[in-house]
């Protein structure tokens, strides 16, 4: 960088004619399949900051949770007292499998939760449906992992987008998908003894 004005408009303006360029070749559109995954924090909030986003652009959409049953979030709350006609919300899991300990209930709950997932991608006035933890259903086998890919490639309509979270993403699935961010983790307060927090996990 540098101190001289005159130096650093020219270097910007470089910059921005070199960006400009490349921008005027991204002209697709094309509906996305997403997937926030990793160890660190922040897969559903980011994802949940997208459902926000549509619906604040009068973007119809719709939320699956496949695990998280047990316990009030911030966002559900908000969406279905606020946003319900905007933002359709289907809360499918009855909390994390350790909690539930029920194997075979918890792959009847996954499958059902698949189904309505399933239900809402293929209604092409949802712009974008949120998978909630679904990677999560995927890794203990409650879904079959080919049964997902083949209905995302196959049965996805053109211009949905469809985000996909939780740890430990399948390889099929990071292969079909347009985006995909793993979250990594630095440091996280539970490591330290600090629980979960209202505003900032739920």
């Amino acid at each position: 960088m540098t101190d001289d004005p005159d130096r650093h408009a020219m270097k910007m303006a470089k910059k921005k004619a070199a960006r400009d360029k490349i921008m005027a070749t991204k002209t697709d559109e094309k509906g996305l399949i997403i997937i926030h995954t990793g160890k660190g924090k922040g897969k559903s909030s980011a994802a949940f900051g997208m459902i926000f986003r549509c619906i604040a652009h009068d973007m119809p959409c719709a939320v699956v949770q496949f695990i998280k049953g047990g316990m009030s979030t911030g966002e559900r709350d908000l969406i279905l007292s606020k946003f319900s006609d905007a933002c359709a919300f289907h809360t499918m899991g009855e909390g994390f499998t350790w909690e539930t300990q029920d194997r075979e209930r918890d792959t009847e709950m996954a499958q059902a939760a698949w189904e309505k997932a399933k239900e809402l991608i293929r209604d092409e006035r949802n712009r974008m449906v949120l998978l909630d933890e679904i990677n999560i259903a995927l890794r203990y086998d409650y879904l079959d992992v080919n049964d997902v890919v083949e209905f995302l490639v196959e049965e996805k309509p053109d211009m949905t987008h469809v985000v996909l979270t939780g740890r430990n993403a399948k390889d099929e699935l990071i292969e079909i998908a347009d985006l995909v961010t793993e979250m990594e983790l630095v440091k996280h307060p539970f490591r330290s003894g600090v629980k979960a927090q209202i505003g900032v996990e739920f």
